[in-house]
């Protein structure tokens, strides 16, 4: 396996977890992993002082499905979607008279409809940014795109000079949107571009886990990322965690949305778990130590619609999961790519779930069709 990942990184300029002896990190050596599941993902990259990790996880999702059909590696402009994503997102406000999402957070469903009506474009068309800044910084765009939301609000009134002056300002921050563009020879429009990669958003499927709605069904998933009203199919647990096993076997990545609001969860040192309650109260501070095995919790049904209900699980944060490990013990734990710059931990910026985490704190998924276990897919409706 090892022969393998050598091959691909240096024939494909694909990126993998940093490995220093399965050691995850010098104050972490108890936390040794081996691989038993990699597939093939792009470099890490920086989403930096933005709450755009929607469009970073799911560029990579796209990219990686680019690789395993054949296409090529790809390096898709996450910012060309955060573009048309604001115009929605303001266009939903006003619609809600005011009450809408207007902060940066979003969802996969949300890439969907912008690929859909607008296309995509490489990141060397369009990098986002275009101020002075060496990383993207949306903090002065996002107060900006709040204040002057309210004025269509308070006027009853979308005005073309409205338009024009959102579209300025996108142009100011993010830079100006080409009609057309030459890559690797080729002229493109966006739209044009995106047809041209053989992505086809009809073939993919979104997934979650509650007990408060029918199984087999869909239902818009209640969380405030969810602005536009994006539908879930809703499986018991042990069959939402065998799609994201047979996704991860088949040879297909998953887009996971899930929580990172928890001591027991560290980008610094590439680690999440459920440790028990008195794990958890042994250590002070706001994070683990992470500097023994800890003693996990068994997540059911039950204790993962509890940390749901009470707000303790939290929309917080999608990455893409592109495999699996076991530590020392034999414990399962699920490889994601994060957005965070590959210098944060040992991993390249990649994180370690534990198998009762992704129970208790993903929140959803997004995976292939034919990922998905036949048996499943017919109980669907």
């Amino acid at each position: 396996m090892k022969k393998l990942f050598t091959i691909l990184l240096a024939t494909t300029a694909l990126a993998f977890p940093k490995q220093s002896n399965g050691q995850i990190t010098e104050k972490c050596p108890v936390y040794q992993f081996e691989y038993t599941k990699m597939l093939p993902a792009t470099p890490v990259k920086d989403q930096a002082v933005t709450g755009t990790c929607w469009s970073f996880a799911t560029t990579s999702f796209f990219e990686s499905e680019l690789i395993r059909m054949g296409k090529g590696v790809f390096d898709l402009s996450e910012m060309h979607t955060v573009r048309y994503n604001y115009i929605n997102r303001v266009k939903d406000n006003y619609l809600k008279r005011g009450k809408g999402n207007l902060q940066e957070g979003s969802l996969s469903n949300m890439m969907f409809d912008v690929v859909n009506e607008y296309g995509i474009v490489p990141e060397e068309v369009y990098s986002g940014i275009n101020y002075n800044s060496p990383t993207h910084n949306h903090a002065l765009l996002n107060e900006y795109v709040n204040v002057i939301s309210q004025v269509p609000v308070k006027n009853k009134e979308v005005t073309v000079e409205f338009d024009k002056l959102l579209n300025s300002l996108l142009d100011i921050y993010l830079g100006v949107v080409p009609q057309k563009f030459t890559y690797k020879g080729r002229e493109y429009t966006p739209k044009s571009f995106f047809q041209s990669l053989g992505l086809n958003t009809n073939d993919y499927i979104f997934f979650t886990s509650f007990t408060h709605h029918p199984y087999y069904k869909e239902f818009l998933l209640e969380i405030p990322d969810n602005w536009n009203g994006g539908l879930y199919y809703n499986l018991p647990l042990d069959e939402f965690m065998k799609v994201i096993d047979n996704s991860i076997e088949k040879g297909f990545t998953v887009c996971w949305d899930g929580d990172m609001s928890e001591k027991s969860y560290s980008d610094k040192a590439g680690l999440a778990m459920m440790p028990t309650a008195e794990e958890i109260a042994s250590e002070e501070g706001s994070k683990l130590s992470f500097g023994r095995i800890y003693k996990e919790e068994k997540v059911d049904a039950a204790s993962r619609q509890k940390g749901f209900e009470t707000f303790l699980t939290t929309d917080d944060h999608l990455m893409h999961l592109i495999g699996k490990a076991k530590d020392k013990n034999g414990t399962t734990y699920y490889i994601v790519k994060n957005s965070w710059k590959p210098e944060i931990n040992r991993f390249g910026g990649y994180n370690h779930l534990s198998q009762e985490y992704m129970k208790a704190k993903t929140i959803s998924i997004l995976v292939h069709k034919e990922a998905v276990p036949a048996e499943i897919m017919k109980k669907l409706r």
